[in-house]
């Protein structure tokens, strides 16, 4: 059994079904609980694209420092459902929370409710850790998926946004996209030191500009810069080489930070070329309409074309009045699917 086990609450175990067993996952049961993964979004949106590794970010031993999980099994031992809670930032814990596409739809009902009162016990921990009132859930869904809409409206959550998940074809011939970047506008990649780290200064200064570029964004919560560089670091597609902060030079006057955009890679499947994915944009409030978003968002398409890569990949807000989503269709980005955030505020106490 796993260390964690202690946390499963008692109106849990009480109450399921007979034969069936809760415990907390370990590294072990990533290979399970990726195919479980992969199944759901198979059903809800019409293929798999999720990793074993993406599982272990939730469930390794390094995940625990700010996740907890539970697995029930069946009483032939099969997983068939998982619940996690990430202690994302103050006042918004992540859930995910899964049931197997094969079981019938009374027994998926049981456990799906199960799951998310689990869910509703781990808000109340993670938001008296912190010292809340009230702690927000915040999960998701595919726009597609009933079966999941229908467990999160049963269990109290709203639904609250739309996002559209945008991918760009890559070609060679975009590898020379950044060369002419906004007027006055320079990108930089953030410093490495001899070890190959990061310089800390460059890593402050992309975590300072996005948490100010998004502080009046949808529910943006202030996340601290240790939790900022640890969560990104957990990303199986992480590389420091795919940081970079745009600058704004003018005649006289010393560089200044305008906008940081933070990348990762995704791995292609069964031999298909990897891509690139733009995990944060930001701009700064007063360096927008100077072309620093372009030029950060060709910065990481000609990288990607450098690199032999076919695609880059982003989140956009549907529901946003900023109109991002015309200057990523203005540079070929296209909606592939999209997906929904569902909240739900749990009082702590």
């Amino acid at each position: 059994m796993n260390s964690t086990d202690h946390l499963l609450p008692e109106s849990l175990l009480t109450a399921l079904p007979d034969g069936w067993t809760a415990s907390a996952p370990d590294s072990g049961d990533a290979p399970e609980l990726a195919e479980l993964l992969r199944r759901h979004e198979k059903q809800a949106r019409g293929w798999a694209g999720s990793s074993e590794d993406d599982v272990l970010i939730e469930v390794s031993a390094r995940g625990y420092m700010t996740r907890e999980n539970v697995i029930l099994r069946d009483p032939d031992g099969v997983l068939r459902g998982w619940a996690g809670a990430h202690d994302r930032a103050a006042g918004r814990m992540l859930l995910v929370m899964l049931v197997d596409t094969r079981l019938d739809d009374e027994t998926a009902d049981e456990i799906a409710e199960l799951l998310l009162g689990w869910g509703d016990e781990a808000a109340k921990r993670v938001g008296a850790e912190r010292g809340l009132d009230v702690q927000q859930i915040d999960t998701g869904a595919f726009a597609d998926d009933r079966r999941q809409q229908r467990w999160l409206e049963r269990a109290g959550f709203t639904k609250v946004r739309t996002w559209w998940q945008m991918s760009r074809p890559v070609t060679a011939d975009d590898s020379d996209l950044d060369s002419e970047p906004g007027e006055g506008v320079l990108i930089r990649p953030v410093e490495r030191l001899g070890t190959g780290m990061p310089s800390e200064e460059d890593l402050r200064i992309v975590h300072d500009v996005l948490e100010s570029a998004f502080a009046d964004h949808f529910n943006s919560h202030e996340e601290t810069f240790d939790e900022f560089v640890f969560r990104l670091r957990e990303d199986p597609g992480h590389r420091w080489d795919h940081w970079w902060i745009a600058e704004l030079t003018e005649d006289g006057k010393e560089a200044e930070p305008a906008g940081a955009l933070v990348g990762a890679v995704v791995e292609g499947e069964d031999g298909e070329p990897d891509g690139s994915y733009v995990e944060y944009i930001g701009v700064l409030a007063n360096a927008r309409g100077r072309g620093v978003a372009k030029s950060l968002l060709a910065t990481v398409i000609a990288d990607a074309a450098s690199r032999g890569r076919d695609r880059v990949g982003l989140e956009v807000d549907a529901d946003s009045p900023t109109g991002a989503d015309s200057l990523y269709t203005s540079m070929g980005w296209r909606m592939k699917y999209t997906t929904e955030s569902w909240h739900k505020d749990v009082p702590v106490s």
